[in-house]
């Protein structure tokens, strides 16, 4: 597979072009627009050109066909009017027909004229964010080396491409990801290819090619460096560097030319270990708390010891005092539904320790629609349904903080369980569910006709068989009716809760001999009995089948060339988990509905999870650092 080949990327300076600072001449855009095939062309868009026309630049430039094909903006496919296409947007060119292949080349341009308006700098950063300026110098100290003959280094380890890029004195700065060298994506450098960009990825509720914008995305909500996340970007980045697979095999071309890709870029922090290699006890709490914090707040759903860094800190007479911990590796947050998380700190004794007041305050004034604003500014192509899983986390998050629970109480209500060898829903999601329930007694009782069908362009955008689950049923009752298409949605459209009989049954008639509180109209814990899920133990687990899902190998660094790890995540040895709640089928009317009812019911929920705390002995947790 070639790709197009630019010449002389280094005789731009990064800050050659005003382009870089957002100074397009009036009504002039640049945009970089990217095949699924991980080609990427940058472009100038003048105030007349449209979809068409930047589809027959495409063709030009690649000399592939672009009439059965889709140019999308995130959840945008844009028909004609690029109206919406913000400066510095990436773009992506998809085909329409289903049955994809990545053996398709991706041709060198055959238009000189195409490579002269291509003016690309060596790094150009996609974004004008004031929190980008480190990530500005950084790239400024990179081009000179590279200039020098400085080249990046490779990283072996790990599912994905990877590069450390390095400053005029050699050391490393940066650590590069190309979108397009993501597992199963087309020029993955490590075999693991098989999908298009925009295609169900690694998890099915993250696509291919998407994992770029998410890491920026954990930066940027980590205000004040609150959590301590590197300062990352994505950026247009040329090299030689890069992998290219000749075909769907993964064959690699002979001859290494200028490669541009569309890549997160993340400054490389200097690191002692990660904490797989060190003890948790030594762990600041307010470090802990912190990660954890921002954790809930996008639903970090690979959240392992081997993308905590640890650094040695000394003091003043430069003897070892402390630890910093820093996060990294947040590509397989916010998913487009309700996911489960994994949090490596659930089972660490700082989790169980409450919130300080400086923290309670932070959580406090968090603004999940300030966020979305400025997560839809900064990265226009994120997709809707990220954006409502960041409000319904930062919701939760602010809700159970204010209501007294600790950082491990609120990681365990978000996170599922395994019973019998069936994934069941976390009591975040049982919580979602009845709120759905309540919805659609409404618009039963209130039936508006809508019209026009949502059209999907990849298949992880539906789910063939939906039922709902009433938190009022019990399990027998639940197995009689038949599916109702709503709510929630399986792998196969089914998920077992017959195992929950047994449990459900006990609380329900602890419930009945106990007093009942009413909650000014709201559903007590009795009425949400389903809810009660949240106090089962895992005694009933088998510990034989959970650690060898979890800790059939060791979490993978992304920093693993200077880490002694190498060790993968455990989210890579779980087989693809189901989707019981999503969010991005309600329209806004119903979505601002959902939220209410959600907020109604997490009272009663939170309460059952306070007395579950204090009236059980405290529950063994599980997490990759155990042992059996």
């Amino acid at each position: 597979m070639a790709v197009a080949v630019f010449k002389s990327p280094l005789s731009g300076e990064y800050h050659r072009s005003k382009r870089m600072e957002g100074k397009q001449p009036a009504g002039r855009r640049r945009v970089f627009v990217q095949t699924e095939t991980g080609c990427v062309l940058g472009m100038d868009l003048d105030r007349g050109d449209n979809a068409h026309t930047v589809k027959r630049r495409l063709q030009l430039a690649f000399n592939v066909p672009t009439e059965e094909s889709s140019l999308t903006f995130g959840d945008m496919v844009l028909k004609n009017d690029l109206s919406a296409v913000r400066n510095d947007s990436p773009l992506l060119l998809t085909r329409n027909f289903l049955h994809r292949s990545s053996s398709t080349p991706c041709l060198s341009p055959t238009g000189k004229d195409i490579q002269q308006r291509d003016q690309s700098g060596p790094i150009e950063i996609l974004g004008h964010s004031n929190q980008f300026a480190r990530t500005k110098q950084l790239v400024k100290d990179i081009v000179k080396a590279i200039k020098i003959g400085v080249d990046p280094i490779p990283v072996h380890s790990g599912l994905g491409g990877a590069y450390y890029f390095r400053n005029s004195r050699g050391e490393s700065v940066a650590i590069v990801k190309p979108t397009d060298e993501e597992p199963f994506a087309p020029n993955n450098p490590k075999g693991f290819v098989g999908k298009a960009l925009g295609q169900p990825g690694l998890k099915r509720t993250v696509r291919v090619g998407e994992t770029g914008f998410r890491e920026v995305a954990a930066y940027l909500l980590d205000y004040d460096h609150f959590a301590n996340v590197p300062p990352t970007a994505l950026v247009k980045i040329t090299h030689s560097i890069f992998n290219v697979n000749d075909g769907v095999n993964g064959n690699k071309p002979h001859q290494k030319e200028q490669v541009s890709k569309i890549a997160s870029f993340q400054q490389f922090i200097p690191h002692d270990f990660d904490a797989s290699d060190h003890g948790t006890s030594s762990f600041p709490v307010a470090a802990v708390h912190r990660i954890g914090i921002l954790d809930i707040r996008i639903l970090n759903t690979d959240r392992h010891a081997g993308n905590l860094l640890v650094r040695k800190l000394n003091d003043s007479a430069g003897r070892f005092a402390q630890v910093e911990l820093i996060p990294i590796d947040h590509g397989l947050c916010l998913p487009e539904s309700l996911e489960d998380p994994y949090f490596e700190w659930i089972h660490w004794p700082q989790a169980s320790i409450p919130f300080s007041e400086d923290e309670l305050e932070y959580i406090k004034n968090l603004d999940s629609i300030r966020d979305s604003e400025m997560l839809r500014m900064e990265l226009p192509m994120i997709r809707e349904a990220c954006l409502r899983v960041l409000v319904l986390c930062t919701i939760f998050l602010k809700e159970a903080a204010a209501f007294g629970l600790c950082l491990a109480e609120i990681g365990e209500m978000m996170s599922r369980e395994f019973r019998g060898g069936e994934e069941e829903p976390s009591e975040l999601e049982f919580v979602c569910l009845e709120a759905r329930r309540l919805i659609a007694e409404r618009e039963v009782l209130s039936p508006k006709a809508e019209g026009g069908e949502e059209v999907f362009q990849f298949d992880m955008d539906c789910e063939e068989d939906r039922f709902y689950f009433t938190p009022k049923m019990g399990a027998d009752a639940f197995m009689n009716r038949g599916p109702l298409h709503f709510g929630i949605g399986g792998a196969n459209g089914r998920f077992q809760l017959s195992k929950l009989e047994e449990s459900i049954e006990e609380e329900e008639e602890s419930e009945r001999e106990g007093e009942q509180e009413d909650f000014a109209g709201i559903p007590t814990p009795a009425e949400v009995s389903t809810i009660s899920k949240l106090s089962m133990s895992l005694k009933d687990t088998s510990l034989g089948e959970k650690s060898q899902k979890y800790l059939e190998a060791k979490p993978e660094s992304s920093y693993l060339a200077n880490t002694s790890s190498g060790h993968r995540s455990a989210n890579e040895q779980l087989p693809t988990s189901m989707s019981f709640v999503k969010l991005a089928d309600m329209n806004e009317e119903e979505w601002v509905l959902f939220l209410e009812k959600f907020q109604e019911l997490l009272y009663p929920a939170f309460a059952k999870r306070k007395s579950v705390t204090l009236g059980q002995r405290q529950r063994q947790r599980l997490g990759t650092s155990c042992q059996f």
